[in-house]
């Protein structure tokens, strides 16, 4: 992921290091987890760093929640059918886990910063099995701050903890 990261930072190395932070978290896959790497990569600090990461994490999700099974349908009409196919089945493999535990369970799954987890495939498992709007954004909005909480501790380390006593 850091190579990613770097590879991304490098390209867009004339724009300012908080517009790339953010862009990185809007991104899926890398999301605020992926911003908080490039944030500490740019000496940015954590605490100006967290806001801008949990925005560019927050952004996209009304849209996926809301707007996700009509794209689908329409997407399903092209020939982008097999990509479509593809996450759907990624949503139904997020979603055994989850449903188990419902609202915890999505919060779990994207708070804890594992590969295929995360605020985006949250939101697609939310939308696709019918979570209702005010549980799967609390889930969500949850989530994000267990990521931020791990992921601080991971791009900062030390500092971080101390800078919580």
């Amino acid at each position: 992921m850091e190579n990613l990261i770097q590879t991304i930072v490098n390209a867009l190395g004339g724009a300012p290091k908080e517009l790339i932070v953010f862009i990185i978290s809007l991104c899926p896959i890398l999301e605020l987890r992926g911003g908080l790497i490039a944030a500490s990569i740019l000496h940015i600090d954590m605490w100006k760093a967290i806001p801008i990461c949990i925005v560019g994490n927050i952004l996209p999700i009304p849209f996926i929640l809301l707007f996700i099974e009509k794209i689908f349908e329409w997407l399903k009409n092209t020939k982008l059918v097999k990509m479509i196919d593809k996450l759907e089945e990624k949503a139904e493999k997020g979603a055994k886990k989850i449903m188990e535990h419902k609202t915890w369970g999505l919060l779990l799954f994207v708070g804890i910063p594992l590969p295929g987890t995360g605020a985006w495939t949250g939101s697609l498992v939310a939308a696709l099995f019918h979570f209702k709007l005010k549980d799967a954004c609390l889930s969500i909005l949850g989530g994000i701050v267990l990521a931020t909480v791990i992921m601080c501790f991971v791009s900062y380390g030390i500092p971080f903890l101390v800078s919580l006593l």
